[in-house]
C-alpha cells in the first residue's frame, strides 16, 4: 500500500484464454472482424490483442472457398463451459448453421487455449485437439503467444510450429 492506504498493485482476475476465429462464406474478413468486435462487447471477457487475419487454405474438405482465420487473446472470469456458451451465442447471432464437418461456415469461434487447463468433455475439448495439426491455427497463436505451453504437451507454441506436418498454404491478408 502507498501511503494513502492505495493498493501498490491491482488484483489481476480471470484467465488467458485463445480463441481461434474463422470463416469462408459470405464476406469473410468482414465477419471475422464482426466476431472480434462481439467477442470484445461481452462484460467478462476482455480482448488484450489479435493476431493479423490470414487466408488459409481449407482443410479436409478441400472443394469449398478459403477462409479467413485469426486468433484473439482475451481475459475472461467465464469458465470453459460459460466461454463455450458465449461463443456459441455469437456465432447463432452471426447466422451460423452447423452441417458438414470441416465445411463451410459463415463463423467459427473455438477455444484453443484456456490459461493451462484441460478439459476432456464430450462437447467441449480443451486444449482444442487440432491445434497441434492445423497450420492456420498455429501461425495466428504463434503471432500473439509463441511461448505459451501446450498443456497436454508441455511444448511451446513456437515448438509445436517446427514439428508440424501440415502444409497447407497460410497467407497474411494485407488490409486497412
Amino acid at each position: 500500500m502507498d501511503k494513502a492506504g492505495n493498493p501498490l498493485c491491482e488484483e489481476v482476475l480471470g484467465v488467458i484464454a485463445y480463441i481461434g476465429i474463422g470463416s469462408n462464406l459470405g464476406q469473410p474478413l468482414e465477419q471475422c472482424l464482426e466476431a472480434i468486435k462481439c467477442l470484445s462487447s461481452v462484460n467478462a471477457i476482455t480482448l488484450l490483442r489479435c493476431s493479423s487475419l490470414y487466408r488459409t487454405e481449407p482443410i479436409g474438405l478441400k472443394n469449398q472457398p478459403w477462409f479467413v482465420n485469426a486468433v484473439a487473446e482475451i481475459r475472461t472470469s467465464l469458465s470453459p463451459r460459460a466461454l463455450l456458451r458465449i461463443l456459441m451465442q455469437i456465432e447463432e447471432a452471426m447466422g451460423r448453421v452447423r452441417e458438414a464437418h470441416w465445411g463451410p461456415r459463415i463463423i467459427d469461434l473455438d477455444i484453443l487455449l484456456f490459461g493451462q487447463e484441460i478439459v476432456q468433455e464430450q462437447d467441449l475439448k480443451i486444449p482444442h485437439p487440432e491445434l497441434h495439426k492445423r497450420r492456420f491455427v498455429l501461425i495466428p497463436l504463434s503471432e500473439l503467444a509463441s511461448y505459451a505451453i501446450h498443456p497436454a504437451f508441455g511444448v511451446s507454441i513456437r515448438g509445436l510450429m517446427e514439428r508440424l506436418e501440415d502444409d497447407s498454404r497460410v497467407e497474411r491478408i494485407e488490409y486497412g
